[in-house]
């Protein structure tokens, strides 16, 4: 039988009552500060999280030097979690593996050896499997740990201490970059090269006072694991190092190669940094697939160690920057790296620091780790003089000390009594060995002793003077800037900086799309939908029960299809994006935010050159460049001003120097297109004067080339500029009955 859940009568009895509200403020508190601190957010004075400290602390305990042999990885992360770290081994084994990772740190930490995973995305081997010890990096960072640098806690357990901070002698925090999500905050640091680092934060001991821009010249940007070139504009770094927020655009790196007789691949060397080869590949390949990437034949992938990827371009006359521009806007060739320096403050405030402020609180934690250095040393020197004092005077008194010992019941009491000895003096006169009772020992003492008080000197003087100290701490760093500088292999500049190409935006879009042929079709009730090819009969198209064809004409796949409406708005739909012409298509309704009292009244293929003449029913209108319609959003663009009942009625292209417009009045007026406006919004002005009706037709033409139209029998008639002496007139007048075989329906075509 199950176990009875119900708790026995009078089980109330221990029942407390918790408001829930406050009870979960309280926890989700506690938990948020836990992750903040314990887990999320780097300290800015050694650039670790907890798990890293922890597991270079352990790895110093198990004397995994960087001159030493290497321990299985297993070894180093059981460590780290029976001691120090209560969390699963997966998540320890996982920050080990990044901290070796050279594509993923830029100055790594721990030296691995086996399969620590790859660029492609590769996880690491099983920790069974892997070695590691630390790299020269991890020795600087904890350099003068056993020297009282840094204070140490308890650990979860309370059976060994642990370090709260490193000694940190290595700009860590900016110079391998920091990432992570705590609750309600988040941090994202990209790495930096270590000798402008350095040279910044020499300039800052010079003068505390450096501005960012100062600082911005030395370190110009961030120094990428995976190289690449960054092509953020200047200030925009700069205002990112200033408040300690920004991104930074980083473009892969690539050449083209010349394979003779004009034909020419582009190669790809470096990769934006985090981002992983073999899906960024897998994602070109898709894009190539679904024709979205028309300037591309093929990629290829020919990396051994260093990245090559191979993309051949459709033919040989394709621009090669016009080919990378539609990759870096469509694939992560080009990627954005964060800056977030969200980091603890002092080791306990979470805060959003500039440059300055991280190098500035960098060096503050320097210089107390030298003075607490400095006073260790000073103390471990005055207990070392005071134990050569008393072997000075041993030696100065041998016989005497060897009678006292011999004889004496209490020799300890007796040596300190006799030659006015401290207790520690006395005991270490005793533990002496009797092989140190050689002649040239004592000369070894004087020499020792000298030294000793030489240096306490030069300590005493250090400690009290910050000139000193800063000028100690400044020695220091030109050391690691000499160790890792630009003429290092590990010290020299990966990330380039170049200005992004000015590129055409439409170029790029073009290139975007594959060209192939369609006819558009639009029906009565605003069914839109793109055929294949150019279809040479209208005739055969089906359409919903109820519809019909309102308009159809051919275009290119890389065309923009402009829609005008009877509201007086314009929407831009790209021809590649309509619905294909398998079905009846869709309404464009669905496509753009069209009023549900507004209908199309025109579509047709945009060209910039064009200009178009726009006409209302009451008879106002107005000349646009076709350029000003384009819409850029679902929203469009509002034109024409117009309100119900009044509508737009006609939207046409501009052929021609004069206009003829008739009313439903039948009455026809022909005017100088010089006297329309040209405007790139508006009412417009009136064209032709009606006392009632409105607007029924326009037409514009060349007056040398004459007036032509077409009545129902298809005969074409034609006046020329004399015959419309009667008609022409100024504009906004009432104009003339229309010529004898003008069309019954007012309109210029039958």
């Amino acid at each position: 039988m199950g176990k009875n859940l119900i708790p026995p009568s009078g089980g109330d009895d221990h029942v407390e009552t918790v408001d829930l509200k406050s009870a979960l403020e309280e926890r989700y508190l506690a938990y948020a500060l836990s992750t903040i601190m314990h887990r999320a957010l780097p300290d800015v004075r050694d650039g670790l999280k907890p798990v890293h400290r922890r597991i270079m602390h352990a790895m110093r305990l198990l004397r995994l030097n960087p001159g030493s042999s290497y321990a299985k990885c297993a070894r180093i992360v059981g460590d780290v979690m029976g001691k120090f770290h209560p969390h699963g081994d997966a998540s320890i084994y996982d920050a080990l593996v990044r901290l070796a990772q050279d594509f993923a740190v830029r100055y790594p930490l721990v030296d691995g050896q086996g399969n620590f995973g790859n660029i492609d995305g590769d996880n690491a081997a099983a920790m069974r499997y892997t070695e590691a010890r630390m790299t020269e990096v991890a020795s600087l960072l904890l350099e003068g740990i056993t020297e009282n640098a840094i204070d140490f806690r308890p650990t979860y357990n309370e059976e060994d201490l642990e370090p709260v901070v490193l000694p940190g002698a290595f700009p860590n925090l900016l110079a391998n970059g920091s990432s992570g999500i705590a609750v309600g905050m988040a941090t994202n640091i990209p790495p930096h090269n270590v000798a402008e680092l350095c040279d910044a934060a020499l300039l800052l001991i010079r003068n505390p006072q450096a501005s960012v821009e100062e600082l911005v010249q030395l370190v110009p940007g961030p120094d990428l694991p995976t190289g690449g070139i960054l092509v953020e504009p200047k200030e925009n770094i700069l205002e990112a190092y200033r408040t300690g927020r920004g991104a930074f655009r980083v473009r892969a790196k690539w050449e083209k190669e010349d394979l003779g007789r004009g034909t020419w691949v582009v190669v790809v060397t470096e990769i934006p940094y985090q981002v992983q080869k073999s899906r960024l590949i897998e994602k070109i390949a898709e894009l190539l697939l679904a024709k979205k990437l028309p300037l591309l034949d093929d990629i290829r992938d020919e990396s051994a160690e260093d990245i090559r990827i191979v993309l051949e371009p459709k033919n040989r006359s394709v621009d090669p920057e016009l080919l990378m521009e539609s990759l870096f806007k469509l694939t992560e060739l080009e990627n954005r790296v964060s800056l977030n320096m969200n980091v603890l403050s002092h080791g306990k405030v979470p805060n959003v620091l500039s440059l300055g402020g991280v190098l500035q609180e960098w060096l503050e934690h320097r210089k107390e780790v030298l003075l607490r250095r400095s006073q260790y040393r000073l103390e471990e020197i005055e207990k070392r003089l005071e134990i050569l004092g008393g072997y000075l005077i041993a030696y100065l008194n041998l016989d005497e000390v060897i009678r006292i010992i011999r004889e004496e019941d209490e020799p300890k009491q007796e040596l300190m009594r006799t030659f006015s000895l401290t207790d520690m003096q006395a005991e270490s006169i005793l533990n002496m060995r009797l092989r140190s009772l050689r002649k040239l020992e004592e000369f070894e003492i004087r020499k020792e002793f000298d030294g000793l008080t030489a240096e306490k000197a030069q300590l005493e003087e250090l400690l009290g003077s910050e000139i000193k100290q800063w000028k100690a701490i400044s020695g220091e760093i030109k050391k690691v800037r000499e160790t890792y500088g630009p003429e290092t292999p590990l010290g020299k500049r990966r990330t380039q900086f170049a200005e992004a190409p000015s590129h055409d935006l439409e170029d790029i879009h073009q290139a975007m799309i594959e060209r192939e042929p369609v006819t558009i079709v639009v029906s009565e009730k605003g069914w839109m939908r793109a055929m294949k090819g150019h279809l040479p009969d209208f005739s055969a198209l089906s359409f919903k029960e109820g519809d019909k064809l309102k308009l159809a004409f051919h275009a290119e796949t890389t065309d923009k299809i402009v829609v005008a409406t009877t509201g007086g708005k314009f929407f831009t739909i790209g021809a590649n994006t309509l619905p294909g012409g398998r079905g009846h298509g869709e309404p464009i309704r669905i496509m753009v935010d069209m009023d549900n009292d507004q209908d199309i009244l025109s579509a047709f293929v945009h060209d910039a050159s064009a200009k178009l003449l726009l006409a209302s029913h009451e008879g106002y209108g107005f000349m646009i460049n076709e350029s000003e319609v384009i819409a850029n959003t679902r929203k469009g663009k509002q034109i024409m001003n117009v309100k119900l009942p009044d509508e737009m009625k006609i939207c046409q292209r501009i052929t021609g120097d004069t206009i003829a417009v008739v009313g439903e009045n039948r009455k026809m007026l022909v005017f100088p297109l010089a006297e329309l406006p040209e405007l790139s919004r508006g009412k417009g002005v009136r064209l032709q004067k009606y006392k009632d009706g409105g607007i029924s037709d326009i037409r514009t033409f060349a007056i040398d080339q004459g007036l032509t139209w077409q009545d129902s029998a298809d005969r074409t008639f034609t006046r020329s500029k004399d015959e419309l002496q009667e008609w022409t007139a100024d504009r906004a007048t009432a104009g003339r009955m229309v010529p004898k075989g003008f069309p019954r329906t007012g309109k210029f075509t039958s």
